[in-house]
């Protein structure tokens, strides 16, 4: 990732607070439970024998569960929000969303975001920023990868409210 490292953004998550090339990283961490990966996979109505079947994965090349990629996404993204959504009004896309390394139970999540973009809506109120997530498991190792472009409150019109 591109920029200086920060830390959490706190009160200062206004689009006018971001700037391209800014990185944070996120203050909280995820451990992946059993109980996210089957609950949130029945839910959606994911049938994917990888996410529940753990006969079925130990003779594979995974050797046990994986988690279901979605979840993986949400946890990233959802880590990210106290810093990139705490002033959304809108999300407007989530794409170009990668999935490097497989997520099992028990792997603890972290969430990285970098500023990469940043420009005028047609509200006064709000602009858009593009951020890229990236979500690295204990090891270090990138799970994730994806861009997001969300409308932003600006802090002029906004914070005497």
């Amino acid at each position: 990732m591109a920029g200086p490292l920060a830390r959490l953004t706190g009160n200062d998550n206004y689009f006018e607070d971001f700037s391209i090339g800014s990185v944070y990283e996120h203050a909280r961490g995820k451990t992946m439970t059993e109980m996210d990966n089957v609950l949130i996979t029945n839910l959606v109505m994911n049938t994917a024998q990888g996410h529940f079947n753990e006969h079925q994965m130990a003779r594979s090349p995974m050797g046990r569960r994986i988690v279901f990629g979605g979840i993986t996404a949400s946890f990233i993204v959802g880590l990210a929000m106290q810093d990139t959504g705490e002033q959304a009004l809108a999300e407007l896309s989530l794409d170009k969303v990668r999935f490097r390394t497989p997520v099992f139970h028990g792997d603890t999540l972290y969430a990285f975001s970098e500023v990469v973009a940043k420009s005028d809506s047609d509200r006064s109120d709000a602009g858009i920023v593009h951020f890229r997530h990236r979500g690295l498991n204990q090891d270090g190792k990138v799970v994730f990868e994806g861009e997001r472009r969300v409308l932003v409150k600006r802090r002029s019109h906004w914070e005497q409210r």
